[in-house]
């Protein structure tokens, strides 16, 4: 299979080449690198947030629009599918590098995680990437400088001319597409800190609803997790049985039944406070191949739709 960060850096070439048409804007830093604006101080949109979706995963996910409703009130939703899960969705998509640099403070996702290797996801499944590009994005308020750039590169082990930082906030169109899109990976996610293989995992397809863009970052993390844990629908293939099928859904949780506004006041608006478990699909199917189906977990349309404010 080909490095995640070369295909990515071909759908990066691809944003480059359709800036105008998508929405957003693309410069060089002092040190080379490459920053791509797809929803900070840019409007970005619902095909920016596509493309950049499919950026995160390496592009081993296919990411489409389709309508759908909450409580009543057609709302945009996004579908994300792969037969890749292990290294689309866990070992690319999740958000797992937590940026502090020189005060810039950003969450990164994409291919690039797999250059450095150093999660718990990539001893789980023993991959880790090797190529002469990085492709970090990251989900932050502020657009990023050199020294950012500088310190993913140095990490990532490349030129920093070589990398290349989509760059998105959460309280934008862009955010509120490309977050839609976790779904699945917040099944697959799931599923492996309970201790399933995630190389047993075959496809994955996971849908939620597109939360309105709120006012402030804060409104929107807590929007755009409520559509996540209340709101989306996963299906999942997997080769092997496993006895805690139903914990994968956000019902097994304590907090179930409380929106993310509160869960993150209580931890003091500090994300990494927040315990794992919290970050669950709502509704999830399970197919084992050659066995049974499971089906976990439910929607909860009227939480949604009080969260969005509709």
């Amino acid at each position: 299979m080909e490095s995640p960060n070369v295909m990515a850096v071909e759908l990066v070439d691809e944003a480059i080449d359709f800036a105008d048409e998508l929405a957003i804007d693309v410069w060089e830093l002092d040190d080379g690198a490459t920053v791509l604006d797809f929803g900070v101080e840019t409007v970005g949109g619902v095909e920016a947030g596509l493309l950049l979706a499919e950026i995160q995963t390496g592009g081993l996910a296919t990411p489409r629009t389709a309508m759908g409703s909450v409580a009543g009130a057609p709302l945009t939703h996004v579908e994300l599918g792969t037969d890749h899960p292990a290294l689309a969705l866990l070992c690319s998509q999740k958000a797992g590098w937590e940026l502090s640099v020189d005060g810039f403070e950003g969450l990164g996702s994409g291919p690039a995680r797999a250059l450095v290797a150093e999660e718990e996801e990539f001893a789980r499944t023993g991959f880790a990437d090797d190529a002469d590009f990085a492709v970090l994005a990251i989900e932050t308020d502020t657009l990023p400088v050199a020294r950012v750039a500088d310190h993913v590169a140095e990490r990532s082990g490349v030129d920093p001319a070589a990398t290349f930082l989509p760059v998105f906030s959460t309280a934008s169109i862009t955010g509120s597409v490309t977050l839609a899109a976790r779904a699945a990976e917040l099944a697959a996610f799931r599923l492996t800190e309970l201790g399933y293989d995630p190389l047993d995992m075959l496809s994955a397809t996971g849908r939620a609803p597109v939360a309105p863009v709120a006012a402030d970052e804060g409104a929107a993390m807590a929007r755009t997790n409520d559509a996540l844990a209340y709101g989306s629908a996963v299906h999942l293939t997997v080769a092997e049985p496993f006895d805690r099928f139903d914990e994968v859904a956000s019902t097994a949780r304590e907090e179930y039944g409380r929106p993310f506004a509160e869960v993150f006041e209580d931890a003091g608006w500090d994300f990494h406070e927040v315990p794992r478990g919290v970050f669950a699909p709502a509704r999830v199917t399970v197919d084992v191949v050659g066995g049974g189906t499971h089906v976990v977990g439910e929607r909860d349309e009227a939480l949604v739709a009080e969260s969005f404010g509709l």
